[in-house]
């Protein structure tokens, strides 16, 4: 009976703290604008199947996809041997699972075993990848601090969810052997039923059943502690992994969106439109310069990046020393809709007249943003559909456009094409050298 209280008193204390983190991610995602997705719905299922349920994207590099695959389908099959802790839980029983389902059980929790042994030997190696092989893009400077803790802190999480399982099932089997009557015989597990007598064989009976308990409690209380971890965590992507593939762009890549505004002004400039005389004086901003401006996918998509630096290690312009990481990019807007996100509520304010004095530039420097070559190369990278070059598209406009400012180089360029039409500077109108 103190079981169950104490179980349902975490538990409604987990969802409490739980809900107010994702809350706060929602309503950061929300500071962005309004964009309409929808269409092709089959395409959009196809990304979700392959590339978020499926990992397709992760076998480009196929020891990695391997290791993470392990790490992955231990997680998902996991979920079906925590349910029963769930019910356990709640209703006081144990192995609620195990009557009804009789020789499929035994399979379910041996499968679990042996995939948690899979997982086991991931975690090590992807620990080893970090902080002994110090993998490149595991190194760059804004994996310093938090980010790289972070990894480190899930890893060692799944550790101790593997520790919770064996102790708990290995405790379990050496009891069932002994004939006690809360613990009936569930059949032979894969792992635990020569693991358990081999750790727990000599213990009394009273020291085993503290060891299966203590099993089922780490298990349980690392799970809530992931729960109410997550979304403070760059492994939210479990959950937004799924939602940003499916709203993830079907146009081609590189194909950018057209400013309608921008697209009348080149018309009138061609001659292929009059001006409108009623139109308003004041031109409209252009591009993004904070995350009220992006849209709330490029939101999503920044809470959505595994930090897995794919994008910044196949980027031309960082691989040659440029300042440029997609992957910061995206942690900077992330970061930047946190710190909006935090103070609004904290001053009730509304997104109309918020006005910190900052923007994404403060954190995105014009140097990064003209080093983009717009190659496609980070949005072809990333496992999960993010798409960077959405973000420092949008910057470039702004600062182009909005505040007429770029790269030396660039200026007469554009200077050409508002006077002349081209690129290149002409001595005559348009008219002239295009019939010429």
């Amino acid at each position: 009976m103190l079981q169950t209280f104490l179980f349902l008193l975490l538990l409604g204390a987990t969802g409490w703290i739980a809900w107010k983190g994702y809350r706060r991610v929602w309503r950061n995602i929300c500071l962005g604008r309004a964009e309409k997705t929808g269409g092709n719905g089959g395409a959009r299922w196809r990304n979700v199947l392959l590339v978020a349920f499926g990992q397709q994207k992760m076998f480009k590099n196929w020891l990695p996809a391997v290791m993470h695959l392990f790490i992955y389908v231990a997680f998902v099959i996991t979920q079906i041997e925590l349910i029963e802790i769930f019910v356990d839980g709640i209703f006081g029983t144990h192995r609620f699972f195990a009557a009804p389902l009789g020789g499929f059980y035994t399979f379910i929790i041996s499968l679990i075993e042996i995939l948690s042994v899979l997982a086991f030997v991931a975690t090590v190696v992807f620990l080893a990848r970090r902080n002994l092989l110090r993998v490149p893009r595991f190194w760059k400077p804004e994996m310093k601090g938090w980010p790289f803790r972070d990894a480190n802190l899930i890893l060692l999480g799944e550790i101790i969810l593997i520790v919770g399982i064996f102790c708990m099932n290995g405790g379990d089997k050496v009891l069932q052997t002994r004939g006690l009557e809360h613990y009936q015989p569930t059949g032979a597990f894969a792992v635990s039923s020569w693991l358990g007598p081999m750790l727990f064989g000599n213990w009394s009976n009273s020291g085993v059943i503290l060891a299966e308990r203590f099993g089922w409690w780490l298990h349980i209380l690392t799970v809530f502690g992931f729960l109410c971890y997550l979304p403070y965590s760059k492994h939210l992507h479990i959950l937004l992994a799924f939602p940003n593939t499916w709203y993830a762009k079907l146009t081609p890549k590189g194909e950018m969106e057209n400013m309608p505004e921008i697209q009348k002004e080149v018309r009138i400039m061609m001659g292929l439109e009059q001006p409108d005389p009623d139109a308003a004086a004041e031109l409209p901003e252009f591009g993004a310069d904070d995350v009220f401006s992006l849209s709330w996918q490029n939101i999503l998509q920044a809470y959505s990046c595994t930090e897995c630096g794919r994008c910044t290690a196949a980027c031309p312009a960082n691989l040659t020393g440029k300042k440029l990481s997609p992957r910061k990019v995206m942690m900077d807007v992330r970061d930047r809709a946190e710190e909006v996100g935090l103070k609004m509520e904290k001053e009730k304010l509304e997104i109309g007249n918020y006005n910190d004095g900052k923007s994404l530039f403060d954190r995105i420097t014009p140097e990064e943003i003209h080093a983009c070559t717009t190659c496609n190369a980070c949005v072809e990278a990333c496992p999960v559909l993010i798409n960077p070059l959405d973000i420092i598209l949008k910057m470039r406009r702004h600062e182009i456009l909005t505040q007429s400012a770029g790269p030396a180089e660039w200026l007469p360029m554009f200077n050409a094409i508002e006077n002349n039409g081209a690129a290149w500077a002409m001595s005559e109108e348009r008219v002239g050298w295009r019939n010429s």
